[in-house]
């Protein structure tokens, strides 16, 4: 049939089963707008207030549902609003197809109005981008996109679309969904030799991160766990995999990570790094992480080999396949003397997470826990309420933390939320959590929320500071406190207000239990605001470039 290069772009997203994208028109993407016009029976455009919402929106979307989320903008500032939202998903290895549109082909390089060389910006944040000049070539690239986008280690992929291609007409050949090309299956002897390791040692450590959840993987790797007794931490990507609590659980690792997981990785003889990569938040001094340990790596991505850390054994491929065809080979081991060891180190955890009186950060992130139930999903911004989720709200099962780990982008929660929402319905219970200074920089993105009419329900810790940055300034710079105090005015309650949600007040741990429940039954969205002081501080904590030896525990 013959169609149009804009019709020929919903087709082959709706081929590709694509139900849901978010954007924002223009001049530009007229074209494209008009062909999804006709096809709002198959596919629904969500229009955010920004661009980069939309980015964040598409995110959120492919981190709760494991699909490729899908994002759209304009030429010029369309595009570069989108930049980074791309750049949170590209380190988090979130696939997403962003779509932008261009100036004609025959006004490209001539600084025409709202041009800009997009795939050139956007070169080193995608897993690959794509600048179309054939309307021939069209549908086979937007395939293209998907299958790269969905296959081996996730990303983004942009596909940049002059505006005469999406006037123009060619024939078009429907076919069926793209399928992610399957990762490579670990070899057998390496698994083996893998199996050896595990055997032989004595004070071994599992670290995991998001490439679990992305490959799939969060079953095998806690049936493993278990059969090898294996105590195990995690990175704040790979979140919820294991329960909090469960006996093999030693909570997080890294820069705010336990005591307990951090003092186990300083003594084990044995770590097994699966789907994680050795961050600088992790590993805070690489060339003194792990000292005593033999290092084995699986990851689907090679490129992280020996990248960050030297590792003894390396094994690239895919995990859920490779944690599955480990198990046959892992003999039943006694490890209680390791187990009585992290034992010790579990009670200075203990005290540490004992609850104050008052209405402290913890309290709130319980109080999240228990009412919204096990089945929630919790989305945050970046900062001091990030790390106080990930330490105490105790989300236990795979996509139900999600949050931006390697950019660490303020502002990508709500946003998320939206999208997330969309993506697994009325059904399911999203709480955005996020700090002041978070919440301004895409607070817009409320009339989103209250226009698609999504009950996500956002938790405000007001501390009316920059807090992680106060916090560093406070223990590395003599308390010179500068840039971090904004003094700002803002009503929050009565900005929900004005947006057309529900606000809340909370100032006391019992009127935030009230508030959550209320906020669970108002349809649409709603924020509680809860004022917390200024000096509240994310312990533990280990300095960048310092070791489990240097860790903080006291203000």
């Amino acid at each position: 049939m013959l169609l149009t290069g804009a019709q020929i772009i919903v087709e082959v997203l709706i081929e590709q089963g694509v139900t849901d994208l978010f954007g924002y028109p223009g001049g530009a993407a007229l074209n494209i707008y008009d062909a999804l016009y006709e096809r709002q029976d198959r596919i629904t455009h969500h229009l955010t207030a920004h661009e980069q919402g939309a980015a964040h929106a598409a995110d959120g979307y492919a981190r709760a549902s494991g699909k490729v989320g899908v994002c759209m903008a304009t030429s010029g500032p369309g595009a570069t609003n989108l930049v980074t939202g791309i750049a949170t998903a590209f380190l988090d290895s979130i696939p997403m197809v962003a779509i932008t549109a261009n100036v004609g082909t025959d006004l490209i390089g001539k600084d025409s109005f709202q041009e800009v060389f997009i795939t050139g910006i956007t070169t080193p944040i995608t897993k690959h981008n794509f600048a179309v000049r054939d309307i021939n070539r069209l549908a086979h690239t937007i395939r293209s996109a998907f299958r790269i986008a969905s296959s081996g280690r996730k990303g983004p992929v942009l596909i940049d679309i002059p505006k005469d291609i999406s006037a123009a007409v060619c024939e078009f050949t429907p076919e069926p969904p793209i399928a992610a090309e399957p990762a490579a299956i670990p070899d057998s002897a390496l698994l083996q030799e893998v199996a050896d390791m595990v055997n032989r040692c004595k004070r071994p450590v599992l670290y995991y991160g998001g490439g679990v959840i992305s490959a799939g993987a969060s079953e095998e790797l806690l049936t493993f766990a278990w059969k090898a007794q294996i105590p195990a931490c995690h990175t704040l990507m790979g979140t919820g995999v294991i329960g909090f609590g469960d006996e093999l659980d030693l909570g997080m690792i890294g820069m705010h990570g336990s005591v307990t997981a951090n003092a186990a990785i300083d003594k084990a003889d044995l770590v097994l790094a699966v789907g994680s990569r050795f961050s600088d938040r992790v590993a805070l001094k690489s060339d003194a992480f792990a000292p005593r340990a033999k290092i084995i790596h699986m990851d689907i991505d090679p490129s992280e080999f020996d990248k960050n850390v030297v590792c003894d054994l390396a094994v690239g491929g895919d995990l859920k396949a490779a944690l599955a065809d480990l198990l046959p080979l892992i003999e039943n081991c006694d490890r209680s003397a390791w187990q009585a060891e992290i034992d010790g180190w579990r009670a200075a955890d203990a005290t540490l997470a004992q609850r104050r009186s008052g209405f402290f950060p913890q309290a709130i992130m319980e109080i999240i826990g228990e009412e919204a139930g096990k089945d929630a999903v919790i989305v945050t911004d970046v900062g001091q309420h990030q790390m106080w989720a990930a330490q105490f709200c105790k989300q236990t099962h795979p996509r139900g933390f999600l949050t931006s780990g390697g950019l660490g982008t303020m502002g990508f929660g709500l946003g998320a939320a939206i999208g997330a929402k969309l993506a697994l319905g009325e059904a399911v219970t999203v709480i955005h959590v996020t700090g002041d200074a978070s919440f301004h920089m895409n607070m817009q993105e409320t009339c989103t929320a209250v226009s698609e009419g999504l009950q996500i329900i956002t938790v405000l810790m007001d501390n009316r500071t920059l807090g992680m940055v106060r916090q560093l300034q406070h223990y590395f710079q003599n308390s010179h406190y500068i840039a971090t105090e904004p003094d700002r005015k803002t009503d929050f309650v009565m900005l929900e207000n004005a947006f057309g949600g529900t606000g809340f007040r909370a100032e006391n741990a019992g009127e935030f239990r009230a508030a959550l429940r209320k906020a669970m039954e108002t349809s649409g969205p709603s924020l509680i605001h809860c004022p917390i002081g200024s000096e509240e501080l994310v312990l533990p904590m280990i300095a960048s470039g310092k070791t489990v030896s240097d860790i903080i525990l006291e203000p």
